[in-house]
Protein backbone atom coordinates (compact mmCIF):
# COMPACT_ATOMS: atom_id res chain seq x y z
CA UNK A 1 0.00 0.00 0.00
CA UNK A 2 1.44 3.35 -1.06
CA UNK A 3 1.14 6.22 1.38
CA UNK A 4 0.12 9.44 -0.34
CA UNK A 5 2.33 12.35 0.65
CA UNK A 6 0.58 15.07 2.61
CA UNK A 7 0.90 18.85 2.35
CA UNK A 8 2.76 18.74 5.67
CA UNK A 9 5.26 16.26 4.20
CA UNK A 10 5.88 18.56 1.25
CA UNK A 11 6.28 21.67 3.43
CA UNK A 12 8.65 19.85 5.76
CA UNK A 13 10.79 18.70 2.81
CA UNK A 14 10.81 22.21 1.36
CA UNK A 15 12.01 23.87 4.57
CA UNK A 16 14.65 21.16 5.04
CA UNK A 17 15.97 21.94 1.55
CA UNK A 18 15.73 25.73 1.74
CA UNK A 19 16.79 26.64 5.25
CA UNK A 20 17.11 30.41 4.92
CA UNK A 21 14.13 32.55 5.99
CA UNK A 22 11.82 33.80 3.23
CA UNK A 23 10.91 37.48 3.15
CA UNK A 24 7.43 37.99 4.58
CA UNK A 25 5.78 39.48 1.50
CA UNK A 26 6.87 36.50 -0.62
CA UNK A 27 6.23 33.70 1.87
CA UNK A 28 2.53 33.46 1.04
CA UNK A 29 3.31 33.29 -2.70
CA UNK A 30 5.78 30.44 -2.16
CA UNK A 31 3.49 28.45 0.14
CA UNK A 32 0.42 28.84 -2.10
CA UNK A 33 2.41 27.67 -5.12
CA UNK A 34 3.82 24.79 -3.10
CA UNK A 35 0.36 23.62 -1.98
CA UNK A 36 -1.02 23.95 -5.51
CA UNK A 37 1.82 21.89 -6.98
CA UNK A 38 1.47 19.30 -4.21
CA UNK A 39 -2.29 18.83 -4.67
CA UNK A 40 -1.82 18.35 -8.41
CA UNK A 41 1.06 15.91 -7.93
CA UNK A 42 -1.10 13.57 -5.82
CA UNK A 43 -4.21 13.86 -8.04
CA UNK A 44 -4.82 10.65 -9.98
CA UNK A 45 -6.00 12.52 -13.11
CA UNK A 46 -3.04 14.90 -13.23
CA UNK A 47 -0.20 14.35 -15.66
CA UNK A 48 2.82 16.56 -16.11
CA UNK A 49 3.10 18.46 -19.40
CA UNK A 50 5.39 21.24 -20.67
CA UNK A 51 2.64 23.91 -20.65
CA UNK A 52 2.05 23.21 -16.95
CA UNK A 53 5.82 23.47 -16.38
CA UNK A 54 5.87 26.83 -18.15
CA UNK A 55 3.01 27.97 -15.90
CA UNK A 56 4.96 26.97 -12.78
CA UNK A 57 8.14 28.72 -13.96
CA UNK A 58 6.26 31.85 -15.10
CA UNK A 59 4.32 32.11 -11.84
CA UNK A 60 7.47 31.74 -9.77
CA UNK A 61 9.59 34.14 -11.82
CA UNK A 62 6.91 36.84 -12.05
CA UNK A 63 5.88 36.80 -8.39
CA UNK A 64 9.43 36.42 -7.06
CA UNK A 65 10.82 39.20 -9.25
CA UNK A 66 12.92 41.55 -7.15
CA UNK A 67 13.36 39.03 -4.32
CA UNK A 68 16.39 39.74 -2.17
CA UNK A 69 18.86 38.21 -1.75
CA UNK A 70 18.63 37.34 -5.44
CA UNK A 71 20.78 34.22 -5.04
CA UNK A 72 18.03 32.66 -2.92
CA UNK A 73 15.56 32.59 -5.82
CA UNK A 74 17.15 29.52 -7.40
CA UNK A 75 17.35 27.73 -4.05
CA UNK A 76 13.64 28.39 -3.37
CA UNK A 77 12.57 27.21 -6.84
CA UNK A 78 14.69 24.07 -6.60
CA UNK A 79 13.28 23.28 -3.16
CA UNK A 80 9.70 23.78 -4.45
CA UNK A 81 10.18 21.19 -7.18
CA UNK A 82 12.15 18.72 -5.09
CA UNK A 83 9.60 18.95 -2.28
CA UNK A 84 7.10 17.26 -4.63
CA UNK A 85 9.85 14.88 -5.82
CA UNK A 86 10.33 16.52 -9.24
CA UNK A 87 13.42 17.75 -11.08
CA UNK A 88 13.62 21.58 -11.18
CA UNK A 89 15.87 21.46 -14.27
CA UNK A 90 13.19 19.50 -16.13
CA UNK A 91 10.70 22.30 -15.42
CA UNK A 92 13.15 25.00 -16.49
CA UNK A 93 14.19 23.20 -19.67
CA UNK A 94 10.61 22.52 -20.78
CA UNK A 95 9.67 26.14 -20.07
CA UNK A 96 12.61 27.47 -22.10
CA UNK A 97 11.81 25.10 -24.96
CA UNK A 98 8.23 26.32 -25.17
CA UNK A 99 9.24 29.97 -24.89
CA UNK A 100 11.60 29.50 -27.83
CA UNK A 101 8.82 27.91 -29.89
CA UNK A 102 6.40 30.75 -29.07
CA UNK A 103 8.93 33.47 -29.90
CA UNK A 104 9.56 31.88 -33.28
CA UNK A 105 5.90 31.70 -34.30
CA UNK A 106 3.47 34.38 -35.50
CA UNK A 107 0.78 34.54 -32.82
CA UNK A 108 -1.92 33.51 -35.32
CA UNK A 109 -0.04 30.25 -35.99
CA UNK A 110 0.53 29.71 -32.27
CA UNK A 111 -3.19 30.10 -31.51
CA UNK A 112 -4.06 27.69 -34.33
CA UNK A 113 -1.48 25.20 -33.06
CA UNK A 114 -2.67 25.35 -29.45
CA UNK A 115 -6.28 25.29 -30.63
CA UNK A 116 -5.61 22.19 -32.74
CA UNK A 117 -6.72 23.79 -36.02
CA UNK A 118 -3.18 24.10 -37.40
CA UNK A 119 -0.47 21.45 -37.36
CA UNK A 120 3.05 22.80 -37.41
CA UNK A 121 6.29 20.89 -37.76
CA UNK A 122 7.96 22.56 -34.79
CA UNK A 123 7.90 20.30 -31.75
CA UNK A 124 6.62 16.76 -32.28
CA UNK A 125 6.56 16.02 -28.54
CA UNK A 126 4.46 19.09 -27.75
CA UNK A 127 2.17 18.37 -30.70
CA UNK A 128 1.55 14.87 -29.35
CA UNK A 129 0.89 16.21 -25.85
CA UNK A 130 -1.58 18.80 -27.18
CA UNK A 131 -3.46 16.05 -29.00
CA UNK A 132 -3.43 13.89 -25.86
CA UNK A 133 -4.91 16.77 -23.83
CA UNK A 134 -7.63 17.39 -26.43
CA UNK A 135 -8.52 13.69 -26.55
CA UNK A 136 -8.48 13.09 -22.79
CA UNK A 137 -11.93 13.67 -21.22
CA UNK A 138 -10.32 13.32 -17.77
CA UNK A 139 -7.56 15.87 -18.38
CA UNK A 140 -6.88 17.63 -15.07
CA UNK A 141 -7.15 21.28 -16.03
CA UNK A 142 -5.45 23.64 -13.55
CA UNK A 143 -4.59 27.30 -13.05
CA UNK A 144 -0.88 26.76 -13.72
CA UNK A 145 -1.70 25.23 -17.11
CA UNK A 146 -3.76 28.35 -17.91
CA UNK A 147 -0.82 30.57 -16.96
CA UNK A 148 1.40 28.49 -19.25
CA UNK A 149 -1.00 29.14 -22.15
CA UNK A 150 -1.03 32.87 -21.33
CA UNK A 151 2.77 32.92 -21.16
CA UNK A 152 3.01 31.36 -24.64
CA UNK A 153 0.74 34.05 -26.08
CA UNK A 154 2.72 36.74 -24.24
CA UNK A 155 6.02 35.43 -25.63
CA UNK A 156 4.67 35.35 -29.18
CA UNK A 157 2.93 38.73 -29.14
CA UNK A 158 3.18 40.88 -25.98
CA UNK A 159 0.67 43.36 -27.41
CA UNK A 160 -2.04 40.75 -27.96
CA UNK A 161 -2.35 39.93 -24.25
CA UNK A 162 -2.87 43.65 -23.51
CA UNK A 163 -5.84 43.79 -25.90
CA UNK A 164 -8.85 42.31 -24.08
CA UNK A 165 -10.79 41.56 -27.26
CA UNK A 166 -7.91 39.78 -29.00
CA UNK A 167 -6.97 37.90 -25.85
CA UNK A 168 -10.57 36.76 -25.30
CA UNK A 169 -10.81 35.47 -28.88
CA UNK A 170 -7.46 33.69 -28.63
CA UNK A 171 -8.38 31.96 -25.36
CA UNK A 172 -11.77 30.95 -26.76
CA UNK A 173 -10.13 29.28 -29.77
CA UNK A 174 -7.56 27.49 -27.60
CA UNK A 175 -10.17 26.32 -25.06
CA UNK A 176 -12.37 24.96 -27.87
CA UNK A 177 -9.50 23.08 -29.50
CA UNK A 178 -8.25 21.51 -26.27
CA UNK A 179 -11.78 20.88 -24.92
CA UNK A 180 -11.26 23.07 -21.87
CA UNK A 181 -13.73 25.32 -20.07
CA UNK A 182 -13.38 28.79 -21.57
CA UNK A 183 -14.94 30.31 -18.44
CA UNK A 184 -12.40 28.67 -16.14
CA UNK A 185 -9.52 29.68 -18.41
CA UNK A 186 -10.63 33.33 -18.43
CA UNK A 187 -11.38 33.49 -14.70
CA UNK A 188 -8.04 31.94 -13.75
CA UNK A 189 -6.14 34.37 -15.95
CA UNK A 190 -8.11 37.38 -14.71
CA UNK A 191 -7.17 36.39 -11.16
CA UNK A 192 -3.53 35.81 -12.15
CA UNK A 193 -3.21 39.26 -13.73
CA UNK A 194 -5.05 40.88 -10.82
CA UNK A 195 -2.67 39.23 -8.33
CA UNK A 196 0.34 40.39 -10.34
CA UNK A 197 -0.95 43.97 -10.09
CA UNK A 198 -1.53 43.59 -6.33
CA UNK A 199 1.96 42.18 -5.86
CA UNK A 200 3.48 45.08 -7.81
CA UNK A 201 1.56 47.57 -5.64
CA UNK A 202 2.61 45.79 -2.44
CA UNK A 203 6.26 45.94 -3.51
CA UNK A 204 5.96 49.69 -4.17
CA UNK A 205 4.45 50.24 -0.71
CA UNK A 206 7.17 48.09 0.86
CA UNK A 207 9.89 50.03 -0.98
CA UNK A 208 8.38 53.34 0.20
CA UNK A 209 8.24 52.09 3.80
CA UNK A 210 11.86 50.91 3.68
CA UNK A 211 12.93 54.24 2.18
CA UNK A 212 11.08 56.22 4.86
CA UNK A 213 12.56 54.00 7.60
CA UNK A 214 16.04 54.46 6.18
CA UNK A 215 15.64 58.26 6.16
CA UNK A 216 14.48 58.24 9.80
CA UNK A 217 17.50 56.16 10.83
CA UNK A 218 19.83 58.52 8.98
CA UNK A 219 18.19 61.53 10.67
CA UNK A 220 18.53 59.95 14.11
CA UNK A 221 22.15 59.12 13.38
CA UNK A 222 22.89 62.70 12.33
CA UNK A 223 21.17 64.06 15.44
CA UNK A 224 23.16 61.74 17.69
CA UNK A 225 26.47 62.78 16.12
CA UNK A 226 25.76 66.53 15.99
CA UNK A 227 27.66 68.19 18.84
CA UNK A 228 25.43 70.01 21.30
CA UNK A 229 26.50 73.58 22.07
CA UNK A 230 27.13 74.15 25.78
CA UNK A 231 24.55 76.34 27.51
CA UNK A 232 25.58 79.97 27.76
CA UNK A 233 26.04 81.31 31.28
CA UNK A 234 24.39 84.62 32.02
CA UNK A 235 25.98 86.22 35.03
Amino acid sequence: MNNVRTVSDTKRTFYNLHTRPINTIYRRVVEELMVEMHLLSVNIDFSYNPIYALGVVTTFDRFMEGYQPERDQESIFNALCRAIEKDPQHYRQDAQRLQAVAKGLPVKDLIGWLGQTTYLDRDADLQAQLQAIANNPNFKYNRLFAIGVFSLLEQSDPELVKDEKQLTEALKAIAAGLHLSNDKLNKDLELYRSNLDKMAQALIVMADMLSADRKKREQRKQQSTTPVAPPSSNE
